[in-house]
């Protein structure tokens, strides 16, 4: 991968996770047998994988290189099946045409998808919205808070060591060289970023090699496989062990910190006073949890490694956190 100095300085964090491309990776794991991680997973999903999302099983290949329209990054469903919906014929027939020949049938329905048929066109998004309601709806809670701990501990990486560091270490078999990034893969392939920058993206459910998708607009985007994969993480409790450990507040304090706030934020979105706040981060940063720079008037605070590695097994649930499904219309 090629950058130039515009796309180094162009490279980024996606903010949230992407509900249609960990559906389609979700997808791709149901039909590999080569990771024991997903085995129990995906002996179970075999046999509750959503009927009417199995049109999806058509499009979408083990090596989780789908079509690109199939999986742009979006918020929500509604946001990302616009979009999908919205995806120029050219672009469409050119994905599907990539996509057959590398292995998936070409079937009546995709030749259909190829030529725009609305019928066909309805059948997608039904698919879509069934696979979403099936895999991804009932864990969503866990796909984001996994989501956040690694984006800010990735930020961290980024500020204390710079970019080579922190590329290099998305996952294994990353090499930068001057301005291209080398990843290893059996498929012989040079992508020029040419300015469009590089948009990061951990999967919960990806646990292959980094797969780079150069879409007609924006950025590309780089997913690569999170630390800790859905099947690890434990399930959410109803009991939330940071609160029962450092207090209910606090740690809903701790929890905003994933991402870096001011004393005022943490005042407002929690509804309690400044002098309160700065009392509950004074505390946290004393037990080496947050840190803190002055800038200007104004206080920023985020976790450090060790406060993200107390808050990321656990799903909070306080006032301070609401981890929610993307809205599915």
């Amino acid at each position: 991968m090629h950058f130039t100095l515009e796309d180094l300085l162009r490279v980024t964090l996606a903010p949230t996770p992407a509900p249609l491309t960990e559906l389609v990776l979700a997808t791709a794991v149901v039909q590999r047998q080569d990771n024991p991680v997903f085995s129990r997973w995906r002996q179970r999903t075999l046999q509750t994988f959503p009927r009417a999302a199995r049109p999806l099983l058509e499009l979408v290949p083990p090596t989780g290189k789908g079509p690109l329209f199939l999986d742009p990054l979006s918020r929500g469903i509604d946001d990302g099946l616009d979009q999908v919906l919205s995806s120029s014929a050219d672009f469409v027939r050119a994905d599907l045409k990539r996509v057959c020949a590398a292995g998936r049938p070409l079937t009546l329905w995709t030749t259909h998808l190829a030529q725009r048929d609305h019928d066909a066109w309805q059948v997608l998004q039904g698919s879509v919205r069934a696979g979403y309601a099936g895999l991804l709806a009932p864990v969503w809670d866990r796909i984001t808070s996994g989501f956040e701990a690694e984006r800010a501990w990735r930020a961290q990486i980024l500020a204390r060591d710079g970019i080579r560091t922190m590329l290099t270490g998305l996952t294994h078999g990353l090499r930068l060289s001057g301005s291209v990034l080398e990843i290893d893969s059996s498929e012989d392939r040079d992508v020029h970023l040419a300015g469009r920058g590089l948009t990061l993206l951990p999967s919960a459910f990806w646990s292959g090699r980094p797969l780079v998708g150069v879409y007609p607009h924006g950025p590309a985007v780089l997913v690569y496989p999170a630390v800790t994969p859905l099947t690890l993480r434990e399930e959410p409790s109803t009991a939330d062990p940071v609160a029962a450990l450092l207090g209910r507040t606090r740690a809903a304090v701790l929890a905003l910190l994933t991402r870096q706030r001011t004393t005022t934020d943490l005042a407002r979105e929690l509804d309690i006073s400044k002098s309160s706040a700065s009392e509950h981060t004074k505390a946290l940063r004393q037990a080496r949890l947050i840190v803190s720079q002055r800038e200007g008037k104004a206080v920023w605070h985020t976790c450090t490694p060790l406060g993200l590695g107390l808050i990321a097994p656990t799903t909070a649930t306080g006032q301070g956190r609401q981890l929610d499904a993307p809205p599915a219309g």
